[in-house]
């Protein structure tokens, strides 16, 4: 009875801890510019900065490269090769990481046993930037977080879409 309370209890932390690693999505933008103007884009730069060889290959390259074309299309933007309205920068990374997750042990449930819990937060921050004068315009960074990096790549298109749903910015 006592190790099907810790089972139980075991479960309910375990499935609140798994529901808990979501994406994130957060976008900046510069409220003095007005997004109309822009019409065309290049991808100019694209990192990745990952030690994972999941994450750090040329066709995750090429996977996030044509989810930005996609997207800024769906948008209204062409995509040039010349001179643009706006240059495309992007850099995915990865890290490591560790959680602590406590839930009772013992007898009776009287004291705590302590759970290490690793897991991979893998970032992906595009950047936008007026190619007029240099500067950057917006930028979106979106982090997933699952139990290794390949379950990130997986992911990548969800976070190059869910970045360009907030494009272009409505003003405050």
């Amino acid at each position: 009875m006592i190790k099907s309370r810790i089972m139980r209890a075991f479960l309910l932390i375990f499935l609140t801890a798994s529901s808990v690693i979501a994406q994130k999505i957060t976008i900046e933008f510069d409220q003095t510019v007005d997004f109309s103007k822009y019409r065309t884009f290049a991808i100019r730069d694209g990192q990745l900065n990952s030690k994972n060889p999941a994450l750090n290959s040329e066709l995750v390259k090429k996977q996030i490269d044509a989810e930005i074309v996609r997207h800024l299309s769906a948008r209204g933007l062409q995509m040039v090769a010349g001179q643009t309205d706006l240059n495309v920068r992007y850099r995915l990374g990865s890290a490591r990481k560790v959680e602590l997750e406590q839930y009772p042990a013992g007898w009776r449930g009287w004291g705590t046993r302590v759970v290490r819990v690793p897991y991979t937060e893998g970032t992906l921050v595009i950047d936008l930037r007026d190619a007029s004068v240099h500067a950057l315009v917006w930028r979106a960074i979106a982090s997933e977080e699952k139990s290794d990096a390949g379950k990130i790549e997986s992911k990548l298109d969800s976070m190059v879409r869910k970045s360009f749903e907030k494009y272009p910015p409505k003003p405050k």
